[in-house]
């Protein structure tokens, strides 16, 4: 009898919890989220519209006679097309991608496509992934991505190793837009681990640009790797819930907000950044603020950024705009638009040349003190793995490029991981060598 009775009443807590979580979500707006974040400068942000016409240019399949081309076109010289990859040469290991030399910009990039709603192989890279289930570099991340992110650099690391050498002072970029943006964060953290690949080539020269990624990386990868990662937000960062879960369940998605619903309002946040088995969006985030609350339409953008640690884009923002700002046609538009937007006002103000040449290495020392700051945070929140930068000024990418490339010559690196494992045991533990002397993803690595 005591069983019946308490029935109403657990019916009412719950329907009390959902309905103090959908109130919160219709008022909680994606500009809540990075309303104390600072404001993104023109010379930062200019790469990213460049970059999204690049990973439309993969969908393409003729770039000297282009069917969907955006307005003011693609920005590529046919001729400096190193190569273009679809999916018969991927062999359902990877998204199609091409690999161009961007002369302009002194830039060799590789961008690779989103999902295709129509290919089995893109979904089968998606949900190859349990979570817990690959440890790599001290931390979590998506198994699937992972793979796929060492069969591409083990397509074209030739390739890529002959060009960062012909173009010693070019940067070596890597891109993609959802599905794609996740291995070309991965591929960015499997590179520069091992730089030797390339020609031992700086890290500073790597860097990845994520368009709206999945979430692919554990919180303490997400923020030791912002120097080189830099993502820009949309909702699929903000989807907690597996996507795999998502598809699995697919005729049961009420049941999966339901219970979405329960831990996003009982379970804290000290408890989800203490859990490394959760997977975050990569890196550096750029947020590109268009709407208002109780405002109707777009509004001039505004581009935040930060490294954020805790409320790192955690709650599922209420939309009926979700799924179409998701496509990078409107992430490209919109990205033009706000840059658009920073060189105008730069123009207002006549800013001397001389000041924007400090003004960039201010904002260069400024990355890296809120990089340092963001490192330091995740200590402070008991984040797993996280460790705090060296008190002596000693940066990651100083220790990791010094002493990886002592490491190379004489087979073993001599900075270690917390648990005392090096760099070079952690490549042999993960990788395998095939006949030609590439490294391979081991298909079963050991657990730790």
């Amino acid at each position: 009898m005591s069983i019946v009775c308490g029935l109403p009443l657990l019916e009412c807590v719950y329907c009390l919890a959902c309905a103090r979580w959908a109130w919160k979500r219709c008022l909680h707006t994606a500009g809540h989220d990075s309303e104390t974040w600072g404001l993104s400068t023109a010379q930062e942000f200019e790469p990213v519209p460049r970059i999204c016409r690049y990973i439309l240019a993969v969908y393409e399949e003729d770039l000297r006679h282009p069917l969907w081309e955006p307005e003011g076109g693609y920005g590529i010289n046919p001729d400096c097309l190193v190569l273009k990859r679809i999916y018969e040469d991927t062999h359902a290991q990877a998204p199609p991608y091409l690999l161009y030399l961007d002369h302009d910009h002194a830039d060799i990039v590789l961008a690779i496509r989103g999902l295709n709603m129509a290919k089995e192989s893109d979904y089968a890279v998606l949900l190859d992934n349990k979570l817990g289930q690959r440890k790599f570099d001290g931390g979590y991340v998506h198994n699937g991505l992972l793979k796929a992110a060492a069969w591409v650099l083990d397509k074209e690391c030739d390739t890529l190793k002959e060009l960062v050498e012909k173009y010693p002072n070019y940067t070596l970029t890597f891109a993609g837009h959802s599905l794609g943006s996740g291995v070309a964060a991965l591929l960015t953290i499997v590179v520069v681990q091992n730089r030797d690949r390339l020609g031992h080539i700086d890290r500073k020269r790597v860097r990845c640009f994520a368009i709206a990624p999945a979430r692919c990386m554990s919180l303490n990868l997400a923020v030791r790797y912002a120097d080189v990662i830099n993502s820009i937000d949309d909702f699929l960062p903000r989807t907690a819930t597996p996507l795999e879960d998502i598809f699995k369940s697919l005729f049961c998605l009420p049941c999966i907000l339901c219970l979405r619903c329960m831990s996003d309002t009982c379970i804290p946040e000290q408890k989800m950044l203490r859990d490394p088995r959760r997977l975050y969006a990569p890196g550096r985030l750029y947020h590109i603020v268009e709407r208002k609350p109780f405002r109707c339409g777009r509004f001039p953008p505004v581009v935040r950024t930060a490294v954020p640690v805790d409320g790192r884009f955690e709650h599922i923002v209420l939309s009926c705009n979700a799924t179409s700002d998701h496509a990078i046609v409107w992430i490209e538009r919109e990205a033009q638009r706000a840059l658009n937007l920073m060189l105008e006002n730069d123009s207002i103000m006549e800013i001397p040349v001389k000041q924007k040449m400090e003004r960039q290495e201010s904002l260069v020392k400024e990355h890296t003190e809120e990089y340092k700051a963001a490192m330091q945070r995740a200590v402070t929140l008991s984040v797993p793995h996280a460790y705090s930068p060296s008190p002596y000024g000693t940066f990651d990418e100083h220790e990791e490029g010094e002493q990886s490339d002592k490491s190379s010559s004489t087979g073993s690196s001599k900075r270690s991981t917390k648990k005392g494992e090096s760099w070079g045991e952690l490549v042999e533990r993960l990788f395998d060598r095939d006949e030609s002397g590439h490294m391979v993803l081991k298909k079963s690595p050991r657990a730790d």
